[in-house]
Protein backbone atom coordinates (compact mmCIF):
# COMPACT_ATOMS: atom_id res chain seq x y z
CA UNK A 1 0.00 0.00 0.00
CA UNK A 2 1.25 3.23 -0.88
CA UNK A 3 2.81 5.55 2.25
CA UNK A 4 1.58 8.77 1.29
CA UNK A 5 -1.99 7.37 2.27
CA UNK A 6 -3.68 9.66 4.42
CA UNK A 7 -5.42 6.61 5.92
CA UNK A 8 -3.90 3.20 5.73
CA UNK A 9 -5.66 0.26 7.44
CA UNK A 10 -3.48 -2.74 6.92
CA UNK A 11 -4.51 -6.20 7.64
CA UNK A 12 -7.19 -5.49 9.86
CA UNK A 13 -9.46 -7.90 12.00
CA UNK A 14 -12.19 -7.85 14.26
CA UNK A 15 -13.46 -10.86 16.07
CA UNK A 16 -16.40 -11.12 18.03
CA UNK A 17 -15.73 -14.75 20.10
CA UNK A 18 -15.59 -16.89 17.33
CA UNK A 19 -17.16 -14.11 14.51
CA UNK A 20 -14.35 -13.47 12.54
CA UNK A 21 -16.71 -10.04 11.86
CA UNK A 22 -13.47 -8.72 10.01
CA UNK A 23 -10.38 -10.52 8.88
CA UNK A 24 -7.57 -8.92 7.59
CA UNK A 25 -8.71 -6.08 5.44
CA UNK A 26 -6.07 -3.82 4.28
CA UNK A 27 -6.63 -0.43 1.99
CA UNK A 28 -5.86 2.83 2.36
CA UNK A 29 -6.72 6.61 1.02
CA UNK A 30 -5.22 9.43 -0.16
CA UNK A 31 -5.74 12.88 1.12
CA UNK A 32 -8.90 14.20 -0.37
CA UNK A 33 -10.35 10.95 -1.88
CA UNK A 34 -14.25 10.15 -2.24
CA UNK A 35 -14.63 6.66 -1.58
CA UNK A 36 -17.18 3.58 -0.81
CA UNK A 37 -17.76 0.75 1.54
CA UNK A 38 -19.75 -1.34 -0.15
CA UNK A 39 -20.76 -5.40 0.19
CA UNK A 40 -24.22 -7.19 1.31
CA UNK A 41 -25.61 -6.88 5.04
CA UNK A 42 -23.67 -8.59 7.82
CA UNK A 43 -20.45 -8.12 5.31
CA UNK A 44 -18.29 -5.97 8.02
CA UNK A 45 -18.65 -2.28 6.61
CA UNK A 46 -20.04 -0.91 9.82
CA UNK A 47 -17.91 -2.67 12.22
CA UNK A 48 -15.07 -1.15 10.16
CA UNK A 49 -15.92 2.12 10.81
CA UNK A 50 -16.40 1.42 14.75
CA UNK A 51 -12.94 -0.14 14.35
CA UNK A 52 -11.55 3.09 13.02
CA UNK A 53 -13.40 5.62 15.54
CA UNK A 54 -12.71 3.40 18.49
CA UNK A 55 -15.98 2.15 18.91
CA UNK A 56 -14.91 -1.43 19.22
CA UNK A 57 -11.35 -3.67 20.39
CA UNK A 58 -9.41 -4.37 17.05
CA UNK A 59 -8.28 -7.87 17.08
CA UNK A 60 -5.30 -7.19 14.92
CA UNK A 61 -3.71 -5.18 11.97
CA UNK A 62 -3.03 -1.84 12.42
CA UNK A 63 -5.05 1.68 11.46
CA UNK A 64 -3.09 4.65 10.78
CA UNK A 65 -3.96 8.08 10.06
CA UNK A 66 -1.75 11.12 9.08
CA UNK A 67 0.68 8.88 10.43
CA UNK A 68 -0.94 8.45 13.88
CA UNK A 69 -1.74 4.95 15.28
CA UNK A 70 -5.59 4.81 15.65
CA UNK A 71 -5.44 1.42 16.50
CA UNK A 72 -7.50 1.08 20.23
CA UNK A 73 -7.60 4.59 20.90
CA UNK A 74 -10.39 6.06 23.17
CA UNK A 75 -13.20 7.62 20.35
CA UNK A 76 -12.84 11.00 22.12
CA UNK A 77 -9.01 10.30 20.94
CA UNK A 78 -9.51 9.81 17.78
CA UNK A 79 -12.15 12.40 17.03
CA UNK A 80 -9.46 15.12 18.24
CA UNK A 81 -7.60 13.69 15.49
CA UNK A 82 -9.39 14.82 12.88
CA UNK A 83 -11.85 11.49 12.06
CA UNK A 84 -15.97 12.49 12.21
CA UNK A 85 -18.94 9.52 12.00
CA UNK A 86 -22.27 9.25 11.29
CA UNK A 87 -24.29 6.65 12.48
CA UNK A 88 -27.13 4.23 10.08
CA UNK A 89 -29.52 5.07 12.83
CA UNK A 90 -30.14 8.56 13.22
CA UNK A 91 -28.81 9.86 16.95
CA UNK A 92 -29.91 13.56 16.92
CA UNK A 93 -31.18 14.81 20.62
CA UNK A 94 -34.74 15.54 19.20
CA UNK A 95 -35.97 17.36 21.91
CA UNK A 96 -33.23 19.91 21.45
CA UNK A 97 -33.00 22.59 18.80
CA UNK A 98 -30.98 21.70 15.67
CA UNK A 99 -28.50 24.81 16.73
CA UNK A 100 -28.02 23.33 20.31
CA UNK A 101 -27.07 19.85 18.45
CA UNK A 102 -24.47 21.53 16.65
CA UNK A 103 -23.23 23.00 19.70
CA UNK A 104 -23.00 20.33 21.69
CA UNK A 105 -20.75 18.61 19.12
CA UNK A 106 -18.06 21.43 19.55
CA UNK A 107 -17.83 20.54 23.55
CA UNK A 108 -14.31 18.92 23.38
CA UNK A 109 -12.98 22.12 21.57
CA UNK A 110 -14.62 24.32 24.29
CA UNK A 111 -11.37 27.56 25.47
CA UNK A 112 -13.09 28.05 29.00
CA UNK A 113 -13.12 26.98 32.48
CA UNK A 114 -15.46 25.80 34.63
CA UNK A 115 -15.51 29.04 36.54
CA UNK A 116 -16.04 31.18 33.86
CA UNK A 117 -19.27 28.94 33.02
CA UNK A 118 -20.38 29.26 36.56
CA UNK A 119 -19.94 32.88 36.48
CA UNK A 120 -20.39 33.96 32.94
CA UNK A 121 -17.27 35.71 32.68
CA UNK A 122 -16.66 37.47 29.59
CA UNK A 123 -14.56 34.13 27.83
CA UNK A 124 -17.54 32.07 28.37
CA UNK A 125 -19.57 34.52 26.61
CA UNK A 126 -17.07 35.19 24.09
CA UNK A 127 -16.44 31.04 23.13
CA UNK A 128 -20.35 30.38 23.10
CA UNK A 129 -20.70 33.27 20.78
CA UNK A 130 -17.83 31.68 18.39
CA UNK A 131 -19.56 28.51 19.02
CA UNK A 132 -23.06 29.37 17.54
CA UNK A 133 -21.43 31.71 14.81
CA UNK A 134 -19.64 28.58 14.16
CA UNK A 135 -22.86 26.40 14.11
CA UNK A 136 -24.83 28.71 11.67
CA UNK A 137 -21.77 28.68 9.03
CA UNK A 138 -22.05 24.66 9.00
CA UNK A 139 -25.76 24.99 8.98
CA UNK A 140 -25.54 27.11 5.92
CA UNK A 141 -22.82 25.07 4.15
CA UNK A 142 -25.65 21.81 4.39
CA UNK A 143 -28.30 23.95 3.36
CA UNK A 144 -30.19 24.06 6.87
CA UNK A 145 -29.50 27.75 7.74
CA UNK A 146 -33.53 28.53 8.54
CA UNK A 147 -33.95 25.59 10.73
CA UNK A 148 -31.52 26.52 13.28
CA UNK A 149 -34.26 27.05 15.86
CA UNK A 150 -36.39 24.19 14.78
CA UNK A 151 -36.99 21.02 17.05
CA UNK A 152 -34.13 18.07 15.70
CA UNK A 153 -37.19 15.79 15.77
CA UNK A 154 -39.67 18.03 13.94
CA UNK A 155 -37.68 17.76 10.96
CA UNK A 156 -37.81 15.42 8.14
CA UNK A 157 -36.14 12.71 7.82
CA UNK A 158 -33.59 14.04 4.87
CA UNK A 159 -33.13 16.83 6.79
CA UNK A 160 -32.59 14.88 10.52
CA UNK A 161 -29.65 13.20 8.00
CA UNK A 162 -27.93 16.55 7.08
CA UNK A 163 -28.39 17.57 10.61
CA UNK A 164 -26.08 14.44 11.24
CA UNK A 165 -23.68 15.45 8.72
CA UNK A 166 -23.63 19.08 10.30
CA UNK A 167 -23.13 17.89 13.69
CA UNK A 168 -20.08 15.61 12.48
CA UNK A 169 -18.95 18.76 10.75
CA UNK A 170 -18.50 20.84 13.94
CA UNK A 171 -15.51 18.92 14.53
CA UNK A 172 -13.32 19.88 11.53
CA UNK A 173 -12.84 16.74 10.29
CA UNK A 174 -10.28 15.79 8.05
CA UNK A 175 -11.63 12.29 7.36
CA UNK A 176 -15.49 11.98 7.68
CA UNK A 177 -17.51 8.19 7.56
CA UNK A 178 -20.75 8.37 6.56
CA UNK A 179 -22.83 5.22 7.83
CA UNK A 180 -26.04 4.88 5.58
CA UNK A 181 -26.74 8.88 4.91
CA UNK A 182 -29.12 7.96 1.76
CA UNK A 183 -30.92 5.22 3.65
CA UNK A 184 -34.75 6.16 3.99
CA UNK A 185 -34.34 9.24 1.75
CA UNK A 186 -36.81 9.86 -1.31
CA UNK A 187 -34.73 10.06 -4.97
CA UNK A 188 -34.90 13.95 -4.95
CA UNK A 189 -33.63 13.65 -1.44
CA UNK A 190 -30.74 11.36 -2.37
CA UNK A 191 -29.82 13.63 -5.29
CA UNK A 192 -29.38 16.56 -3.30
CA UNK A 193 -27.33 14.15 -0.72
CA UNK A 194 -25.26 13.46 -3.55
CA UNK A 195 -24.37 17.05 -4.27
CA UNK A 196 -23.72 17.69 -1.01
CA UNK A 197 -21.45 15.04 -0.08
CA UNK A 198 -19.26 15.81 -3.20
CA UNK A 199 -19.60 19.52 -2.66
CA UNK A 200 -18.22 19.08 1.12
CA UNK A 201 -15.17 16.92 -0.53
CA UNK A 202 -14.45 19.73 -2.78
CA UNK A 203 -14.94 23.17 -0.49
CA UNK A 204 -13.70 21.79 2.96
CA UNK A 205 -10.90 19.53 1.36
CA UNK A 206 -11.40 16.53 3.24
CA UNK A 207 -11.68 12.84 2.43
CA UNK A 208 -14.64 10.79 2.56
CA UNK A 209 -15.64 7.51 3.23
CA UNK A 210 -19.20 6.06 2.97
CA UNK A 211 -21.17 3.09 3.27
CA UNK A 212 -24.05 2.51 1.24
CA UNK A 213 -26.67 -0.07 -0.27
CA UNK A 214 -27.85 2.80 -2.90
CA UNK A 215 -25.70 1.53 -5.86
CA UNK A 216 -27.04 4.52 -8.12
CA UNK A 217 -25.74 7.00 -5.70
CA UNK A 218 -22.45 5.15 -4.75
CA UNK A 219 -21.70 4.66 -8.52
CA UNK A 220 -22.50 8.04 -9.50
CA UNK A 221 -20.58 9.75 -6.58
CA UNK A 222 -17.58 7.60 -5.74
CA UNK A 223 -14.16 7.69 -7.17
CA UNK A 224 -12.79 4.60 -5.37
CA UNK A 225 -15.11 1.42 -3.73
CA UNK A 226 -13.98 -1.22 -1.35
CA UNK A 227 -16.08 -4.32 -1.38
CA UNK A 228 -16.49 -6.74 1.42
CA UNK A 229 -18.02 -10.27 1.67
CA UNK A 230 -18.42 -12.15 4.78
CA UNK A 231 -15.54 -9.75 6.52
CA UNK A 232 -12.94 -9.99 3.52
CA UNK A 233 -11.87 -7.46 1.34
CA UNK A 234 -12.67 -9.02 -2.38
CA UNK A 235 -12.30 -6.39 -4.49
CA UNK A 236 -11.18 -2.89 -4.96
CA UNK A 237 -11.01 0.12 -8.05
CA UNK A 238 -13.05 2.55 -9.15
CA UNK A 239 -16.86 2.12 -10.02
CA UNK A 240 -16.11 0.66 -13.33
CA UNK A 241 -14.16 -1.72 -12.86
CA UNK A 242 -16.43 -3.29 -9.68
CA UNK A 243 -19.19 -3.58 -11.95
CA UNK A 244 -17.59 -5.69 -14.27
CA UNK A 245 -15.80 -7.63 -11.37
CA UNK A 246 -17.56 -11.37 -11.23
CA UNK A 247 -16.96 -11.87 -7.22
CA UNK A 248 -18.68 -8.69 -6.65
CA UNK A 249 -21.37 -9.52 -9.29
CA UNK A 250 -21.78 -13.15 -7.14
CA UNK A 251 -21.54 -11.31 -3.59
CA UNK A 252 -23.61 -8.42 -3.95
CA UNK A 253 -25.05 -7.23 -7.31
CA UNK A 254 -27.16 -9.87 -8.14
CA UNK A 255 -25.31 -12.22 -9.01
CA UNK A 256 -25.86 -16.26 -7.61
CA UNK A 257 -24.28 -16.60 -4.11
CA UNK A 258 -21.78 -19.15 -3.59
Amino acid sequence: MPTTAELLVNDLSVHFGGLKAVNQVSFSLKAQALAGLIGPNGAGKTTIFNALTGLCPVSGGEISFNNRRLTNQPPHTIARWGVARTFQNIRLFKNLTVLDNLRIAYHKNRQYSLVCTLLRLPPFSREEARITAQAREVLDLVGLADKANHLAGSLPYGEQRRVEIARALMLSPKLLLLDEPAAGMNPQETLELLELIRRLRDELEITILLIEHDMKLVMNLCEQLFVLDYGHLIASGDPKSIQRNRRVVEAYLGGNRP
